[in-house]
């Protein structure tokens, strides 16, 4: 397990309260980890694409269109995912 260190941070009322809502079992801090991750891999992802535009020169439009398509795929398969563990959690109460 990794050794984890307690941390003091400010956060709008509104969005914190939205977060505790989502958090609910894994708990806030579980979510809050789970959030940065995912931020500092994105920001990896921005480093890595702009490298790659630096190195092999800008997407084509055609190229550009077929990333956004296939993230789209990748959001519509996260939110089926998302809506059936909801299903499943409802189906276990």
């Amino acid at each position: 397990m990794a050794t984890t260190k307690k941390v003091t941070v400010t956060i709008p009322e509104d969005l914190l309260d939205e977060i505790r809502a989502e958090a609910a079992e894994r708990g806030l801090s579980a979510y809050v980890a789970e959030a940065l991750r995912f931020k500092r891999d994105r920001d990896r992802l921005r480093e890595l694409a702009d490298w790659l535009q630096e190195e092999h020169g800008p997407l084509t439009e055609e190229e550009r269109t077929a990333a956004f398509e296939e993230l789209e795929d990748l959001d519509a398969e996260h939110g089926r995912r998302r809506a059936a563990r909801g299903h499943d959690a409802g189906e276990a109460a």
